[in-house]
Parts: C-alpha cells; structure tokens; sequence
C-alpha cells in the first residue's frame, strides 16, 4: 500500500482494471442491492435528485459541475445494475 501520509500517491499509476468476470460480479452485486421495491425506490429517488433536475439560469459553475458530478454517478450506477440483469 502507498504511503498516504507522503501526499505523492497522486502520481502513482492508477491500479489495473477489472477483468470481465470481476466487473459481471461487481454488476450483479449492485441488482442484488438495488433488487425488489425497496432498490427500486431508491433508484427512482437517485433518479429525481440528479437525472430529473434542472437548475436554473443563475446557477453557479460550481453547482453545475456538482450536479454533474452526481449524475454520472447514478449513470454509473443505473448502468451496472442494467449490466447486472442482462449480463
């Protein structure tokens, strides 16, 4: 493990991605969690907070980006719990 404390660990090689079969299980971990009404809730939450919102024309920079930032991530999730279902 890197030395945390150094503050360099930024220039360290970012570690190797996952093969096929961990990236399936990783996708299949994230249907299990998000699984039956209560995961679809949640999701449907994720969804209104980020996907569906709008901001309006005196919006910062700053919470654009942050707004972004937080869609990408229920992208990312939304994508994985699909990848999980469907393989």
């Amino acid at each position: 493990m890197p030395d945390e404390k150094s503050g360099w660990t930024w220039f360290d090689p970012p570690p190797p991605p996952p093969d096929a079969a961990e990236r399936q299980a990783l996708a299949r971990a994230f249907t299990r969690a998000f699984a039956g009404p209560d995961g679809q809730s949640a999701l449907d939450h994720l969804r209104m907070l980020t996907v569906q919102r709008c901001l309006g024309p005196d919006a910062s920079d700053a919470a654009l980006r942050c707004l972004e930032g937080q869609r990408q991530l229920v992208h990312h999730i939304l994508s994985l719990v699909e990848r999980g279902r469907h393989g």
